[in-house]
């Protein structure tokens, strides 16, 4: 189980990135959408939503058990967080490379500032959960201000 947990918990190995590797995190995410979550939402936003939902509980679990095996809160090699964090930030907006690209720096700019309540999780929580809800709340931060943007444009 262990090396399942350091694969999905590093976002397949990216968060071994010597330079930013919340950034090859978001990368892997932006692939993610590309792949998985765009067409699945393309289909059935509903299910994607509850696909998500799955996933983040699943990805609280993986959190949890890679802290204990990196033995550190919130380790840096733990990207998870943000693979799922472009999924939420890129819910419901547009999939074209452009909006990828201003999602993606807006979501990795937010999570970096970590504005309220992102910044209340990352200190207050100490575990898989912790771990995941402070980049959500940056995600959802940055889906808002990217529907804004699409629907001024």
């Amino acid at each position: 189980m262990r090396p399942l947990i350091i694969f999905f918990a590093t976002g397949i190995y990216t968060g071994y990135a010597p330079v930013a590797p919340g950034t090859a995190g978001s990368i892997v995410g932006l692939l993610f959408i590309w792949i998985f979550f765009g067409p699945l939402w393309m289909r059935s936003p509903a299910l994607c939503l509850v696909v998500f939902v799955a996933l983040f509980a699943i990805a609280c679990w993986i959190s949890d058990r890679a802290e204990k095996i990196f033995a550190e809160h919130d380790s840096s090699k733990i990207v998870i967080d943000e693979v799922l964090g472009m999924a939420a930030t890129m819910f419901g907006n547009p999939r074209s490379f452009p909006y990828l690209m201003l999602g993606f720096l807006i979501f990795r700019v937010l999570d970096v500032m970590k504005p309220w309540p992102a910044s209340w999780f990352d200190r207050k929580l100490r575990n898989g959960a912790g771990v995941m809800l402070d980049d959500l709340a940056a995600a959802i931060y940055a889906n808002m201000v990217l529907h804004v943007i699409a629907r001024v444009l």
